[in-house]
């Protein structure tokens, strides 16, 4: 046993020494910060600081407007800014981008929807000082996975929101960290996991929530997605030699083994089990084949030989509960199959599944009692439901965030998904509620990458999953969306007054041109007085919606 931690910890040491990026082990693997206990890995969880307290069901002032920065706009940022510009109530106040032009090119989507033009951070440490402003709730994460850590603790750290795209921390050590800052915060720190917000998943949670499929015993999640076609135009990081030559998610995946996406697989089912809301992961054990297309990938790429890919092609991770149930979760990026995140539920009444096709299976007398009656002659769960019981299921048990938001979401592309998440985040906000996932939600489905790799790298041992409640996750009992069910109309009626404003402000002051001039001035010194133009130009903008929006919530 000694010297297998010998080996462990040198080759740690040697994974922290090789590179300045994120990884998806930490000091967690370190044998030192681990122990076996009757044959299960244990690691530390570290004490929670005095002055820190629980997120759980955290709420936070309600925000009139919400007021957000963007720090990523390569291949998801961009979408996210075109879906806020859609949302009543919110300002668009940043946009950053290591590369300035990328940031630029998404002042289009505030150009068309007649919004003031945001202000432009750029450079490698450019989200610092977009995070240090005042005039920001809300800073929104769309970067490359090394950067996704760093920009949320900046933002928790000057006193913003911090909503991270997946996986939104990369190992235990950012995720205990997130949750600590979190915590002293008194922040919202939200992992952006849009496939929660996929209409199958909802009904399915909606059904699962209502007792249809009876007690969900097992679950089942994925990403499976070839991703030949799209490795090349993810980010070449010019400032790591590999990812420069290979983008940086192929370049992540050769240095790091175990499910380094887990969360839209993970997610979901999550949500169906009310982890930390009555259940928690216990124990986990992972097992991974071995590398063969990536590896192939990469020395085709480079021309040089690979012989230390660390990501096996397929990931399988199974996880236990506290109360019994069981979860599977699968990765593969690497070979040609149909794209696949499972999400299958297993129930004592009933089933749930989405691919190949969305699905479900009742035994008759649980049919009847979700008072769908069936056409057929002794319908038995032993098939599924004819695709007409399916579709009076689903309306019957439709999800009131779908009700709400899927005819805008489907018209916002991507399955409508995304903006359905977008939409409750700032609904969320502007109604000072709980979001739908918090911290511990982040840590809990980022975390299985170094939790995996543990595993493998121990001969697929067993490793306790830590609690990041550090003990109260039996307190709340079932997942649950929160409502606005006293004012919600008033706090709409404020969103849209906001906008217009913004509309009606940014058409008078006629920023867009002073906007463009700043673009075209000759020289050096034309810039500066085109640009001071501009910047009192908006500023009274800013102050006249100000007014209009004081003058709205006392009228309303």
């Amino acid at each position: 046993m000694k010297i297998k931690s010998l080996l462990v910890a040198t080759c740690t040491l040697f994974l922290f020494a090789s590179t300045a990026f994120a990884q998806s082990t930490s000091k967690y693997s370190n044998p030192n910060n681990w122990k076996w206990e009757k044959g299960t890995i244990v690691t530390q969880t570290p004490a929670r600081s005095e002055g820190q307290k629980s997120v759980l069901n955290l709420s936070t002032p309600r925000l009139q407007t919400v007021r957000v920065a963007f720090v990523g706009l390569g291949m998801r940022g961009p979408g996210a800014v075109n879906r806020f510009t859609h949302i009543p109530g919110v300002q668009i106040v940043a946009l950053c981008d290591y590369e300035a032009n990328r940031a630029e090119a998404c002042q289009k989507y505030l150009r068309a929807k007649g919004l003031p033009p945001a202000d432009i951070y750029s450079g490698e440490k450019g989200y610092e000082e977009l995070c240090k402003r005042s005039d920001i709730d809300l800073v929104y994460i769309a970067t490359d996975w090394d950067h996704h850590f760093p920009v949320a603790k900046c933002a928790m750290e000057n006193g913003k929101h911090a909503a991270v795209e997946v996986p939104s921390a990369m190992n235990l050590d950012e995720c205990w960290q997130l949750v600590d800052l979190s915590e002293k915060t008194q922040k919202h720190c939200m992992i952006l996991e849009n496939c929660c917000y996929d209409y199958y998943e909802l009904n399915a949670l909606n059904m699962a929530q209502k007792g249809v499929f009876g007690e969900v015993l097992r679950a089942e999640g994925a990403y499976i997605h070839n991703l030949d076609d799209f490795w090349g135009h993810y980010w070449h990081n010019p400032s790591d030699s590999l990812s420069k030559k290979v983008g940086w998610r192929m370049a992540y995946n050769s240095k790091n083994r175990g499910d380094v996406y887990a969360t839209h697989g993970l997610g979901p089912v999550a949500q169906c089990l009310d982890i930390h809301r009555g259940d928690r992961f216990s124990v986990l054990t992972a097992m991974d084949t071995k590398s063969v297309h990536g590896k192939e990938y990469m020395e085709k790429a480079t021309g040089e030989p690979c012989n230390d890919y660390r990501n096996g092609d397929h990931t399988t991770t199974l996880m236990r509960t506290a109360n019994g149930k069981v979860v599977e979760i699968q990765h593969n990026v690497m070979n040609p199959q149909p794209y696949n995140r499972l999400f299958k539920l297993t129930g004592t009444k009933g089933y749930a599944t989405k691919y190949p096709q969305p699905k479900f299976a009742l035994d008759s007398k649980q049919l009847q009692e979700s008072g769908v009656s069936p056409k057929i002659d002794n319908l038995s769960s032993h098939g599924f439901l004819p695709d007409a019981e399916a579709k009076k299921l689903e309306e019957k048990y439709e999800h009131p965030i779908i009700k709400k938001y899927g005819e805008a979401g489907r018209e916002m592309g991507h399955g409508g998904m995304d903006f359905m998440m977008d939409a409750r985040l700032v609904y969320c906000l502007q109604n000072g509620l709980p979001l739908d996932m918090d911290v511990y939600d982040l840590a809990e489905w980022s975390c299985l990458a170094e939790l995996g790799t543990l595993s493998m790298d121990n001969n697929c041992a067993a490793v306790a999953f830590p609690d990041f409640t550090r003990g109260q996750w039996n307190e709340l009992k079932g997942y649950k969306h929160a409502y606005n069910t006293i004012d919600e109309a008033k706090i709409e009626a404020i969103a849209v007054a906001v906008t217009k404003a913004q509309n009606e402000q940014t058409e008078r002051f006629k920023l867009w041109s002073l906007y463009d001039a700043v673009a075209k001035a000759p020289n050096s010194a034309a810039k500066a007085k085109a640009q001071k133009a501009f910047s009192i130009a908006k500023a009274k903008a800013l102050k006249a919606v100000q007014n209009t929006i004081k003058k709205v919530a006392v009228s309303k």
